[in-house]
């Protein structure tokens, strides 16, 4: 089963929105200059009141990993997702109290070997390439890097991803996972429950074929 994982969750009421249209991943953003950042008793008020099913992540970027496990626990955070410039020690250090995804963003000259530098990542979040800004650029990620990426490694799919191109991305680069934010969005940071339950319906119709 390919994972959904919303990211950019701001309100009870887009998570409650994002489980009921069958993701299984909410993500929180912790980083302060974002668009979709959220604080943290506000993170653990809506993960007090999610299903077990349903896992929280929650989203740093070059943060201390003491402020990333302190978070971890007081949100209640099922994984932690790295998103800046964190080197593998970082990783190392974060991973034995929790799951690491490492963000990478990803062009046609990324260098899959890189990832081997990361063996304590659990996954690795591939996100489009833009200067200055991490996460949430709308922009795609090489597919063809992604699909090679994910012959040897957990690839969760980000960058661009919409209703309309979403089916063709699970069935290309066959992923262990997709993430969205911006392609479900009305305003940043306010999801489009329309669109979340059609680019849901759109991965789980890509995943029958």
């Amino acid at each position: 089963m390919v994972r959904v994982k919303v990211c950019g969750i701001t309100s009870a009421a887009d998570a409650q929105a994002a489980i009921e249209a069958g993701a299984n991943l909410i993500g929180f953003n912790f980083y302060p200059k974002s668009p979709r950042h959220i604080s943290e008793n506000q993170a653990a008020e809506i993960r007090s009141k999610l299903p077990k099913k349903v896992k929280a992540v929650g989203i740093f970027v070059n943060r201390l990993p003491a402020d990333v496990i302190t978070l971890r626990s007081s949100v209640g955070l099922d994984a932690v997702q790295l998103h800046g410039n964190e080197p593998p020690e970082i990783v190392a250090e974060i991973a034995p109290v929790v799951p690491v995804i490492k963000a990478f963003c990803v062009g046609s000259e990324f260098p899959i070997t890189t990832l081997d530098e990361y063996s304590r990542a659990f996954a690795f979040l591939f996100d489009a390439v833009n200067t200055g800004q991490y996460g949430g650029t709308g922009r795609t990620t090489d597919w063809d890097v992604a699909l090679q990426a994910s012959l040897k490694h957990r690839i969760i799919l980000a960058g661009g991803l919409k209703v309309d191109n979403v089916a063709a991305a699970v069935r290309i680069v066959r992923p262990y996972g997709i993430d969205v934010a911006s392609g479900v969005e009305s305003s940043p940071g306010k999801k489009d429950h329309d669109l979340l339950r059609e680019f849901i319906k759109e991965v789980r119709r890509a995943e029958r074929k």
